[in-house]
Parts: C-alpha cells; structure tokens; sequence
C-alpha cells in the first residue's frame, strides 16, 4: 500500500464518524444513473458511497492510487458503493464521483486520465530521462499509464481483462485504477 492509502485509511474513517453523526438514514432503493455509453441508464440498487473499502459482500470497492506520480491534486481515494447487486465498472466510479477520460483513438478501451490526473503539462519522465506529455491522443507512453485492476471477494488482484464500459463487478469485488511510472508500482498493494 503506498504512503497516500495509508495516510487515507486513517483519516477517512475519522471523518466518516464525524460526517455520519449528523446523518439521520441513508439513501437507498432503486436509482437511475448515466452510465458510460450516453445512450443507455442502469437501475440498480445503489445506497450510499461511503469513502472506507466495503466490509464483506456490502458494496463494491473502488480503489484510485496514483502510485509515485506526485501532482498537486492527488485524486487518491477509497470508496465503497454499496449495492447487493452486480454493477459495471463504469458506473461504480459514476457514483463514486470518479470521472475518466479515454482517448481519442480508444474512448472506452483506455482510461487517460483521471478526475483529470495526470494532466497534459504533467511531466512523464522515464528511467532513461525521456520526457513525455499526456495528451490522450491513442496510447499513452509504456512507462506511465493508468492500469485497471479487480479483485474478487477474498482472492487477489489481478488485471482487468474487459474495460471499464463492459467490466460488470459482483457485491464484495474490489477495482482500482492505479498509475504505473517506470514499472512501479507493479501491482496494487494486496
């Protein structure tokens, strides 16, 4: 787990106490959310996202870790949608308030960018010292790029192997998109 999780898992459930004690109940039942494809809705019973990972089967967790990338907004997070149903990846980040961007040549294939990290003045630099800007145009460069990772309930992460418009996630799955500079991190932190 990199330092920026560690230092989320100890203070988001603080805040979490602190925000839920003014909270009477919790919004639940059948909501209609956009999802990837503009076209299409899904209903699906969808209750509250809470930023702590999900306990058992409650929800699917969404894991965004940055890995060493250092930028000014680091949109490292944890949430947990709480569903008891399947859901599409898409949509977990939907209403996780997570936005992705593909690129141009691959809107639904890639994810380029997230909650608009990195952007395309953010310096790339690989072990070699070459330097190289996002743009978003196709694929990003080999050294830096966000990776889309699952975990079913209870095993271990591995690559996803749909993209995030496809993707469906069971109650008790974990997904996170994690930046990889230079190799690192290899995998997500189990």
């Amino acid at each position: 787990m990199t330092s920026k999780l560690r230092a989320l898992a100890l203070v988001v459930p603080a805040a979490l106490a602190i925000a839920l004690t003014g909270c009477t109940g919790s919004p639940s039942g059948a909501t209609t959310q956009p999802t990837a494809d503009p076209s299409e809705t899904v209903t699906t019973e969808v209750g509250l996202v809470v930023h702590t990972p999900c306990h058992g089967d409650e929800g699917v967790t969404v894991v965004v870790d940055t890995g060493s990338l250092e930028v000014g907004s680091d949109p490292s997070q944890v949430a947990c949608v709480i569903t008891d149903e399947p859901i599409r990846a898409a949509d977990a980040l939907l209403f996780a308030h997570i936005e992705t961007q593909g690129t141009k040549d691959y809107p639904d294939q890639i994810v380029c960018r997230v909650d608009g990290v990195p952007s395309e003045d953010t310096a790339l630099t690989a072990d070699d010292g070459t330097v190289a800007y996002e743009t978003c145009a196709s694929m990003p460069p080999a050294f830096a790029y966000w990776s889309l990772w699952v975990r079913p309930a209870g095993g271990e992460w591995g690559y996803a192997e749909e993209g995030l418009s496809t993707l469906e996630l069971e109650p008790g799955e974990s997904l996170q998109l994690l930046f990889v500079l230079n190799d690192e991190p290899a995998a997500p932190a189990p």
